[in-house]
């Protein structure tokens, strides 16, 4: 059966790769605050005039259009993939309040290559105990947050109990720490993505990375994703819920 998406964020670059890759019919509708009409589905400009039935909501807009999302979600019992970062922790808690009545799955990066580049850094961390740790993430120059929050989503996964992140380095006049982990950001040209996590003994390092070849691995993220959640009972999901749906 056919997952029924609303396209939050539809004219943006990626709402138009998940047009691109979603199968005929999939999409039922648009939400952009810039609605353009040349799709095969409607784009309204607000959530409150939205009146097609959906099974899951695929948001890839800003944070500012969460509170609206969520109260659409909620009113029509929609479950959601929440793909949009540098959400605060209001927003958060938002988030969290919502998932009590509707299925919710939200992650940095919904690409499966990133979520085992996590799994195996976590793994590494535990194994490399008094390796020094940086990440460095590159992306296009259009990209408005920094660092991404895929490379905030792998601090947090690979971080001790007395680590502090360090945001690049300018300006520092004291050797590095025990406890730092440095994240540096790269913008420039049209770099998908790519994310290093770099682990630093002593008379040896290892270099995870993950390279994105372009934007369509993110979409058929989406739409897989959408196909998972719209299947779930009420709650926060992530990445690791999906890929233990795969292994299974």
């Amino acid at each position: 059966m056919t997952t029924k998406i609303i396209l939050s964020g539809a004219c943006g670059r990626m709402g138009r790769q998940v047009a691109a890759l979603a199968e005929e019919g999939a999409i039922v509708a648009g939400v952009d605050v810039n609605p353009r009409q040349d799709f095969p589905f409607p784009v309204y400009p607000s959530f409150s005039l939205v009146r097609e039935e959906a099974d899951v909501i695929v948001d890839f807009s800003r944070p500012e259009a969460l509170p609206p999302l969520l109260a659409y979600a909620r009113e029509h019992r929609t479950a959601v993939v929440l793909a949009a970062t540098g959400y605060t922790d209001q927003d958060v808690a938002a988030i969290a309040a919502a998932a009590k009545e509707i299925p919710i799955f939200r992650s940095a990066n919904l690409s499966i290559g990133v979520y085992v580049l996590k799994a195996i850094a976590a793994q590494a961390a535990r194994l490399l105990p008094d390796f020094d740790i940086e990440i460095v993430e590159k992306h296009h120059n259009q990209k408005i947050d920094a660092p991404s929050g895929t490379a905030l989503m792998l601090y947090d996964a690979i971080r001790r109990q007395d680590s502090v992140p360090v945001f690049g380095r300018n300006g520092r006049t004291q050797k590095r720490e025990n406890t730092e982990i440095g994240l540096h950001a790269i913008r420039g040209g049209t770099v998908a993505g790519v994310h290093e996590v770099g682990f630093y003994g002593p008379g040896e390092s290892l270099m995870i990375t993950h390279s994105a070849q372009d934007r369509s691995l993110f979409a058929r993220g989406a739409l897989r994703s959408a196909a998972f959640i719209a299947r779930q009972a009420p709650g926060e999901y992530s990445m690791d819920d999906l890929a233990k749906s795969l292994l299974a």
